[in-house]
């Protein structure tokens, strides 16, 4: 359940969305993502409504999922090509996405042979071929080691300022490295938004994480 939430992420901005296991975090990246429909109140994408002009709205989003949606049985470059001939676009947009996420080496690679690490890389690409507006990223860095999750931190770091990006991870440290703002839910409410300084602050706490179990039970206590 989500609960009157009021969030508003401008063009270029990395929006991380924090909280525990049942706060609301993946009923509001569905409604967002218009997997499903609000049953009241309503949220636009790019001003395009997600109860009316679904759509639209579909044409300028795209969803890194958290279960890496790769065909394993094509290689790197025809997983892309596919998903640029969904979203119409042309055969040198996969040229860019390759170059843009340094996936050169392993074009011609099948993709079920790259780690879990470049498997992670090869769906950020596919969510890009169609040069969304607004790109959520639900768990990027699940399961992988500290070197892989650190790698891909940097090609996240790079489509900062490109397009909106809401970004979901329990990895709190990822959340406080790449986001330029963070809100924490908490039983369907946002609790609080800002930076991680600014929420460290708001919850009285030099540690982010120390802040985030703050701010993610006082609101589950009271």
């Amino acid at each position: 359940m989500v609960d009157r939430l009021e969030l508003s992420i401008p063009a270029g901005e990395l929006f991380a969305l924090l909280g525990v296991n049942g706060a609301g975090k993946s009923t509001t990246i569905k409604m967002l993502s218009c997997l499903t429909i609000p049953t009241e109140g309503d949220a636009e994408l790019m001003g395009h409504s997600v109860r009316t002009q679904s759509h639209r709205a579909k044409e300028i989003l795209a969803v890194s999922p958290q279960e890496t949606a790769i065909a394993p049985g094509l290689t790197v470059a025809e997983n892309l090509e596919l998903m640029a001939g969904i979203y119409g676009r042309p055969k040198k947009r996969v040229g860019e996405v390759i170059d843009q996420l340094g996936l050169n080496q392993w074009a011609k690679a099948w993709a079920k042979t790259l780690s879990g690490g470049w498997q992670r890389r090869l769906s950020i690409a596919m969510a890009l071929v169609s040069q969304p507006e607004v790109l959520f990223l639900d768990e990027p860095t699940l399961g992988l080691d500290v070197l892989a999750r650190r790698e891909l931190w940097g090609v996240i770091r790079g489509l900062k300022g490109h397009t909106a990006i809401i970004l979901t991870t329990h990895y709190l440290e990822e959340a406080e490295s790449l986001a330029d703002r963070i809100g924490v839910m908490t039983s369907g409410r946002l609790r609080a938004v800002g930076t991680a300084a600014e929420l460290k602050d708001l919850a009285g706490r030099d540690n982010f994480e120390d802040a985030f179990v703050v701010l993610a039970g006082e609101e589950a206590a009271s």
